[in-house]
């Protein structure tokens, strides 16, 4: 298994991404916190281009982007796969993976943006959320009967953004709009609640920032 470092953020859902895997192939790590105000040597020698987390540092050797380490580590360490085994499954959790990729500036803008440019990114989020809802219908997990790749990735949507949209007054999903994402939302925050992070202590870190941002709009 060799030594596992991972460098990351307690409150990002892409740092919690890594962990969860770790977890879910029983991969023992080192947390490193770290401070974007003040990055660490650390964090910018591993990660000079982007300088940002999350970064796994295996045997010294430092792999970024939370996406392409998930699929490091169901390579690189034994244990439950993370990704599909059959090549069509593995593609649609590849599809459905990107699709949250693609669709998350639009989440960050429809809270921390004013005006045109919010009501333009609301529209987009509602469009997603209805995609999703529609996929959800009867449903456990995204791709086959077993919890994996997309459902790791799909953790800011179960529970990030019902965080920032308490903290920021900004509503976006209600039970009479999209009641099977709900269902799910609901059921994924309460069979996953060991690897996912107090939503009260999240509360309180993102009211730290949000507020004083849209106060300041």
């Amino acid at each position: 298994m060799g030594d596992v470092k991972l460098l990351g953020l307690w409150y990002s859902p892409f740092s919690h991404r890594v962990e969860w895997a770790l977890k879910f192939k029983g991969v023992q790590y080192e947390f490193i916190e770290q401070d974007l105000q003040n990055k660490s040597s650390l964090l910018l020698e591993s990660n000079p281009i982007y300088k940002k987390v999350p970064v796994l540092i295996h045997n010294g050797k430092p792999i970024c982007e939370s996406i392409v380490i998930l699929e490091y580590i169901d390579e690189a360490f034994e244990g439950p796969s993370i990704l599909p085994k059959d090549p069509y499954d593995r593609a649609l959790a590849r599809f459905w993976v990107k699709f949250f990729e693609d669709k998350g500036a639009s989440m960050r803008k429809s809270i921390l943006l004013k005006g045109e440019e919010q009501e333009k990114a609301k529209e987009e989020v509602f469009e997603m959320l209805r995609i999703l809802d529609n996929e959800l219908k009867g449903k456990k997990f995204f791709v086959g009967d077993k919890f994996g790749f997309v459902d790791i990735v799909a953790n800011a949507g179960a529970l990030w953004l019902g965080v920032l949209e308490e903290v920021s007054g900004v509503v976006l999903v209600t039970k009479e709009k999209f009641p099977n994402f709900c269902v799910w939302r609901d059921e994924y925050c309460t069979q996953n609640k060991e690897y996912l992070p107090s939503r009260d202590e999240l509360l309180i870190r993102f009211k730290t920032y949000i507020q004083p941002v849209n106060a300041s709009k």
